[in-house]
């Protein structure tokens, strides 16, 4: 089970927020890159940074933050990144920068033909984010809930080429109130390639649940609020998916 610390990005500052809600962010640091540091030397094997401004913007606005980051990083560890990301010149300037990987989200509901083409482009470096509250999809910072099924959907881009999804359940984004296991597994079963986890992780508990549910196809979880407010120990969770490889 693969722990990501995220790395929410507002002003930036390094931030969380409550259900995506622009309004109700918390500060955590003004220095994403000692943040960034902080979560390498912890021992974490990936991070997970978002771009809130340009999540809302649709362009990127937190770029010299993200600069600061992967200069920080200096390819020790892979960083996606999600928000903003609405064209191919804006992938391509960020892998060049030394990102690993783009999340595209909103985008990709959006405008299809750039996820398939950016997956054409960039193979392996695609991965596609769907935020969904019961079943269906949000846009545009979780401020529209759309039509679409979040199976469907991921059934279609699995078929571009996407390296993976990542599944946040923005009912529980930000609350602390436990991963959606059963939705997030749901998915994973109906893919062949990996899910990763995002919203709710609120304990070590939760990591004990994803752990049980790897084989399923969860390979990862993004970690947030919990790390931040203390609910959750990183060393503990990395020491606690460690036992659970070898008794596996």
């Amino acid at each position: 089970m693969l722990l990501i610390p995220a790395i929410d990005l507002k002003d930036g500052r390094c931030v969380r927020l409550r259900q995506g809600d622009m309004t109700d962010a918390t500060i955590f640091s003004d220095d994403p890159a000692a943040m960034a540091r902080r979560w390498l030397d912890a021992g974490a094997e990936r991070l997970h940074l978002v771009d809130l401004n340009g999540a809302v913007a649709g362009k990127p606005r937190n770029e010299t933050a993200i600069r600061a980051i992967l200069d920080e990083v200096d390819g020790a560890i892979p960083v996606q990144l999600g928000g903003g990301i609405r064209d191919l010149d804006i992938i391509e300037r960020y892998l060049d920068d030394g990102l690993s990987y783009v999340i595209i989200g909103t985008a990709a509901v959006k405008n299809p033909g750039l996820l398939h083409d950016a997956c054409g482009a960039f193979p392996g470096h695609v991965i596609v984010g769907l935020d969904a509250k019961d079943g269906k999809v949000a846009t545009d910072g979780w401020s529209k809930l759309t039509g679409h099924d979040v199976l469907d959907l991921a059934l279609k881009f699995e078929d571009y080429g996407v390296e993976a999804v990542i599944y946040t359940d923005i009912g529980r984004d930000g609350m602390l109130s436990g991963v959606n296991i059963e939705a997030t597994v749901r998915l994973a079963k109906a893919l062949r390639i990996p899910v990763i986890a995002s919203g709710g992780v609120g304990s070590l508990d939760d990591i004990g649940r994803l752990c049980d549910v790897e084989e399923d196809g969860v390979e990862g979880v993004i970690l947030g609020r919990a790390l931040y407010e203390g609910a959750l120990d990183f060393r503990a969770a990395l020491e606690l998916t460690a036992a659970r490889r070898k008794t596996a």
